[in-house]
């Protein structure tokens, strides 16, 4: 008869997301997993696996839980340039603000993983990708409305986008001079006038 789990799985892979965010990947032990989710090394491998599979889920959680709004905030009726401009600010704003230091999980990943580990590079660039995507859509329907000056072309000024706002992202946890991100993202911005 199989035992019943004495701890919330959701909870604990909730808490292993945030240390892994908080101290990344290579800095967090199984002893800190052990501590901070408060249950025993068995219970973790027969839930999660090993540290590796742990982490995976826990960066899958980031995804499903961040910016569940993108979507609907790039695909409202009307004009789509103000969308694009907010979102651009939005993260400019967070790069410099007091929860800086923290990062973006997923950019974290990037930093750290992606270079040789082809299951987090997967998912970064799932990530990224899925975020252009929503980009490109809102640009070209700013396109299509007359809303970008002509000769703009929404896939490369999408992309351009990305990498600025993921850019803003690492320079924020390392820059205490917020103005820094906040001129890039307004200069990047005049691209679209």
């Amino acid at each position: 008869m199989a035992r019943t789990k004495e701890f919330d799985p959701d909870a604990a892979l909730q808490a292993a997301l945030e240390l892994f965010w908080r101290r990344g990947y290579e800095a967090t032990s199984m002893s800190d997993l052990v501590e901070q989710l408060g249950i025993g090394r068995a219970s973790i491998y027969a839930t999660f696996g090993n540290k590796h599979e742990l982490y995976l889920k826990a960066l899958d959680r980031y995804g499903e839980k961040q910016d569940p709004g993108l979507l609907e905030a790039l695909s409202q009726p009307g004009a789509a340039l103000p969308a694009v401009r907010e979102l651009v600010r939005r993260f400019a704003a967070e790069a410099g603000s007091e929860q800086r230091s923290r990062g973006c999980f997923v950019t974290n990943t990037a930093a750290e993983l992606a270079a040789h580990d082809r299951e987090a590079a997967r998912r970064v660039e799932a990530s990224w990708s899925h975020l252009e995507t929503l980009m490109h859509s809102a640009l070209a329907r700013a396109g299509m409305q007359g809303e970008l000056p002509p000769g703009r072309d929404p896939k490369p000024l999408a992309r351009m986008l990305i990498v600025l706002m993921q850019g803003m992202r690492v320079v924020g946890k390392a820059s205490a001079d917020p103005a820094r991100v906040h001129d890039a993202a307004e200069q990047a911005l005049t691209l679209l006038d």
